[in-house]
C-alpha cells in the first residue's frame, strides 16, 4: 500500500505549533516504522496515485480538503473546532461559512476516517460535523525525547547547547518565574494568566512568537481574534517569542511552575512537555486537561504512528 501523507500542517505559520509538531514527528515516525516493510509512506505529491492520503490539518474557513477524492481511502485528521465554538472571537464570514458547509459536505462524502487528538475534540466533530463517533478514532499527541528533566545546572540540554545556567544569561530570565508556552489566542485565557501572576507577584516568561509579533499597543490588536488584548499590563511578562526545543526544555526545567490557563483545548502538548521536564503543572480543570493530564497514560510518538498504521489498515 502506497500513502501519501499532505504536509498542510507544516506550513501557514503551524510548523511551530502543536499541529505542526504533530505532523512532523508523526511523519518521521511512520518512515521508521515502514522502511523495510511494503507499506510506503512518502510525502503527497499530486502528480502521483497512492492507495491512501491522508490529510495532516483541517481548518472550518478555508478549503482543506479537494473537492475530487485523491485515492481509494482518505483519512483526516481534526485537532479542534475552537473556532466552531467561539464564533464571536473567530468570525468565519460569510464566504469563510459557506466554505464549511461545503467542507462539511466533502467531509461526509470523501472521507473514510478522522483523526482527533482528544476524546473532547471528538464530542466536537461529532457534534458540528454530524458524523458518527465509529468514524472518528482517538490518537494522542506525544512531548518529543528533548523534553526531560536535567538536574545538573552545567549539564548541557544536548551537546552543542550549554547547561541551565547559560541558557538562563541568554534569554536573560530571573531566578524565579512562572512559564507559558503557547499562542495568545481567545481561548488560552492571557488576561487571567497575567492578572494572577501579577497578584501572586511572580514574573511571567511566554514562550511563542504571537506574543512578540503583537507589539504593545492597542492599535496591534484590531484583528476580532486578538481584542480581548487590548488594555493588558504586559509590565510583568517576558516575551521570548519562538525558542529551538533544547533551549525551551532547560526553561521549562528552569521554571518554578508551569501554567496552562485556558477555556478550552483540543489537546495541550506544552504541559505534557512541562510534565516530562519534572516541572510542576497549574492547568485549568477543563474536560481535556482532565483528560490528558491526570492518570499516568503512556504518551510517545511511537504509539501514536502505531496507531495511525492500524487506522491505516483497518479502514
Amino acid at each position: 500500500m502506497k500513502v501519501g501523507i499532505h504536509l498542510g500542517g507544516l506550513g501557514s505559520g503551524h510548523e511551530v505549533r502543536g499541529i505542526g509538531v504533530h505532523t512532523s514527528e508523526l511523519l518521521k515516525e511512520l518512515k521508521l516504522k515502514t522502511k523495510n516493510s511494503e507499506l510506503k509512506i512518502e510525502e503527497y505529491n499530486q502528480s502521483k496515485k497512492y492507495d491512501l492520503v491522508h490529510y495532516t490539518v483541517f481548518k472550518p474557513f478555508s478549503f482543506s480538503l479537494p473537492f475530487r477524492k485523491p485515492a481509494k481511502k482518505v483519512v483526516l485528521t481534526i485537532h479542534d473546532l475552537i473556532p466552531l465554538i467561539y464564533p464571536k472571537h473567530y468570525p468565519g464570514g460569510i464566504k469563510g461559512n459557506l466554505i464549511f458547509f461545503i467542507q462539511k459536505l466533502l467531509i461526509k462524502k470523501n472521507v473514510d476516517a478522522i483523526i482527533t487528538i482528544s476524546e473532547t475534540s471528538k464530542k466536537d466533530i461529532c457534534r458540528f460535523l454530524g458524523v458518527d463517533p465509529s468514524k472518528v478514532h482517538v490518537i494522542y499527541l506525544a512531548p518529543k525525547n528533548v523534553f526531560k528533566p536535567i538536574t545538573d545546572h552545567r549539564s548541557p540540554a544536548s551537546p552543542s547547547q550549554g547547561g541551565l545556567s547559560t541558557v538562563q544569561k541568554k534569554y536573560n530570565l530571573p531566578d524565579s518565574f512562572a512559564l507559558y508556552v503557547g499562542d495568545v489566542n481567545f481561548n488560552k485565557n492571557i488576561p487571567g494568566l497575567i492578572e494572577m501572576c501579577k497578584y501572586v507577584n511572580i514574573p511571567l516568561v511566554i514562550v511563542g512568537k504571537q506574543a512578540v509579533e503583537i507589539g504593545d499597543r492597542d492599535r496591534d490588536l484590531s484583528h476580532q481574534e486578538l481584542t480581548h488584548l487590548k488594555g493588558l499590563d504586559w509590565s510583568n511578562v517576558i516575551r521570548l517569542g519562538f525558542v529551538p526545543d533544547h533551549d525551551l526544555a532547560a526553561i521549562y526545567n528552569l521554571a518554578d511552575i508551569y501554567i496552562q490557563p485556558s477555556f478550552y483545548e483540543g489537546f495541550s502538548l506544552p504541559p505534557l512537555e512541562a510534565k516530562a521536564c519534572g516541572t510542576w503543572v497549574i492547568a485549568t480543570k477543563i474536560q481535556v486537561h482532565t483528560e490528558i493530564l491526570e492518570g499516568n497514560k503512556d504518551y510517545s510518538w511511537e504509539k501514536t504512528a502505531k496507531e495511525t498504521l492500524a487506522l491505516y489498515a483497518k479502514i
